[in-house]
């Protein structure tokens, strides 16, 4: 292939494995796969050319690597989003697949905790039992306590470290080992609605917890 043409091979490469990634029908390990697959390709295309090879074979070996690379969203993975959204279906608790490949499940104050305090409420066990639920043990699990604005960062930044060790404990009793949990806390600084409402103050006062699944 002339290699002024390489830019025009490489546009449509990627256009049509975007397109692939981006179709209804298909799983989000799919979607992972055939994203990782246009990158791959893209990347194997440049270092053919420019090593004067074929582009187009260079695509096909990268192709395949990026498949291998980008397919990090397993179908455990998946699998437990899908059980997750089922157990938390109605409640207002978000359970989402982020950009990096985590299952994020964000629960709000309604599930978690009341104001000042860091005790789990019995509402939130449910989902607790269910995420600690047949976790892989090559999984990691990250969880980050988050406070509304209601008194300063000398009460919210401990309070908001509290609530994350206070799920790490309820997993590590549901069977989860602590080594694998991470825990941190953020107090105010990262509002997701407004502090000026009591309803926005509540969204504030949550515990997000990230799962993932560590590249091999």
């Amino acid at each position: 292939m002339n290699r002024h043409h390489t830019p025009t091979f490489l546009a449509a490469l990627c256009t049509t494995a975007l397109a692939l990634a981006g179709c209804a029908n298909m799983s989000e390990r799919e979607k992972g796969t055939a994203t990782g697959a246009a990158i791959g390709a893209a990347a194997g295309a440049v270092l053919s050319s420019a090593t004067g090879g074929k582009a187009g074979t260079g695509a096909v070996v990268g192709g395949a690597v990026g498949a291998i690379a980008g397919n990090v969203w397993s179908k455990r993975m998946e699998d437990k989003r899908a059980a997750m959204e089922q157990q938390t279906k109605g409640t207002g608790i978000e359970v989402a697949k982020t950009e990096d490949n985590q299952l994020k499940v964000n629960v709000p104050s309604d599930f978690s905790f009341d104001v000042g305090r860091s005790a789990i409420k019995p509402e939130m066990r449910p989902v607790l039992d269910q995420f600690a639920k047949g976790l892989d043990p090559n999984m990691r699990v990250r969880i980050i306590g988050h406070t509304d604005s209601t008194g300063n960062d000398a009460i919210n930044n401990p309070l908001s470290v509290d609530r994350a060790q206070s799920v790490r404990d309820y997993l590590a009793a549901r069977g989860v080992t602590p080594a694998r949990i991470e825990t941190s806390g953020e107090g105010s600084r990262h509002p997701i609605a407004s502090n000026d409402s009591v309803e926005g103050r509540a969204k504030n006062r949550r515990v997000e917890i990230l799962l993932r699944e560590p590249q091999a």
